[in-house]
Order: C-alpha cells, then sequence, then structure tokens
C-alpha cells in the first residue's frame, strides 16, 4: 500500500516529529537594579510618535507610540445629553475596556483643563483603546497626551494641551519615563500631569511606597 493511501484528506495531519513549545517565565526575575539603567540614563525618556487624526468617523482622534506602548483615543462630542438633567456644566466621560481605574486616572488629568462651563447640558466622550501596555503609570501619561491631542483635534475649548510624565524612585535616584519591569523594581511610582501654557499641575498619581518629601522631589 502506498504511503498517499494512507493520508487521511478530511483532516489537517501534524509533522511526524514535533517539539513542545517552551514559555517563558510568568513573573521572570527583574534585573533592573539602582545606577545600572539599560541605555537610558536616569533622566532620559523614550521616543514619542504622536499622530493626530486616524480615526475619521470621532470628532477628533489621536495614536502615540513609545517604544512598547501604543494607545489610540477616539472623541466624540461636545454632544447634547438627552438621558440626563439640565446642567451648566458640560460632562466629561472617559471609557477604557481593560483597566477603569486608567480611565479614572486619565479623567482626573484632563477635566480641568477643558472649558466645560462653555458646553452647558453637553457630553464628551472619550474612549481609550490600549493596543499594546507596558507599564499602567505609562499608559496613563500616554493616553493623558493621546486624550488631550484628540480633545484640540476636536475643536474642544481648553486652556491648554496637558502633558504627562512618569518619574520612578529607585534606591537615591529618580528614574523618568519608567519601563514595567523598572516600575515593578522600584521603590514607589508617580504620574505628574500638567498645562505647560499655564504653569499649572492637573493630576499627580502615585503608587507604592513614597513618602511625602519623596513625591515632592519626583514631581
Amino acid at each position: 500500500m502506498s504511503a498517499l493511501s494512507t493520508f487521511d484528506r478530511r483532516r489537517i495531519n501534524g509533522p511526524e516529529e514535533s517539539c513542545p513549545p517552551i514559555f517563558e517565565s510568568e513573573e521572570p526575575q527583574s534585573q533592573t537594579k539602582p545606577g545600572q539603567r539599560v541605555g537610558r540614563k536616569p533622566t532620559d525618556t523614550r521616543p514619542i510618535f504622536l499622530q493626530p487624526g486616524l480615526i475619521s468617523q470621532a470628532n477628533g482622534s489621536a495614536y502615540i507610540e513609545t517604544e512598547k506602548t501604543k494607545i489610540a483615543c477616539a472623541v466624540y462630542g461636545p454632544r447634547q445629553s438627552k438621558n440626563t438633567s439640565y446642567s451648566e456644566q458640560g460632562r466629561l466621560n472617559v471609557e477604557d475596556a481593560e483597566d477603569r481605574s486608567l480611565a479614572v486616572a486619565i479623567h482626573q488629568a484632563l477635566l480641568s483643563s477643558i472649558r466645560l462651563e462653555l458646553l452647558p447640558k453637553s457630553t464628551i466622550d472619550i474612549f481609550i483603546m490600549i493596543i499594546e501596555a507596558d507599564g499602567l503609570e505609562g499608559c496613563v501619561a500616554s493616553g493623558a497626551i493621546a486624550a488631550s491631542t484628540a480633545l484640540a483635534v476636536a475643536g474642544v475649548e481648553m486652556l491648554g494641551l496637558v502633558t504627562s510624565c512618569t518619574a520612578c524612585v529607585m534606591g537615591n535616584e529618580i528614574w523618568l519615563d519608567p519601563t514595567e519591569e523598572e516600575a515593578r523594581a522600584s521603590n514607589g511610582t508617580l504620574v505628574l500631569s500638567c498645562i505647560p501654557a499655564l504653569g499649572t499641575v492637573t493630576s499627580i498619581w502615585q503608587n507604592g511606597k513614597m513618602g511625602t518629601s519623596q513625591a515632592v522631589s519626583v514631581s
């Protein structure tokens, strides 16, 4: 009997020889140590790519990428609220399907920059899409920048654009824009959002073991 006669054409046959897959450890041991940052100085940030206006269906949109962190943002509105009671100030909604705490942090970073008093009974909806993440702190900072850019593209009147940056305490040093591995190995992290045009801070979001004096020095 030939080899072709034993071949089952009704199903996909696997190879005659195979090797089991090799998976990385779920929690690899961190190699990050104070004074030994690889590839960057403590005060260096990663390059940022920011592209506005990529989603044609939205009133405003933006895409931001900083190495392993990739986020898309869409803004819809301002539009009249039909199911809410009358309000002299507009309402800002920020939604992220992956992490509610991220949406709350970005909402806080943006809220004071938007002139909601000019938008009575109106709603602005911001949708955050996390394509790839390299730590929660980096997503908050990048998401705030992308959302502020998308609001400007949508023509929403603002006091100024919001910018944001992260930092962590690594031993006696302060490292800007930490990766997820660096943030995990640090004593604490902080996300600072501000309006550079006004010199005002809109939000400070802190995690980990960090005293008041350390938080002030980081920010």
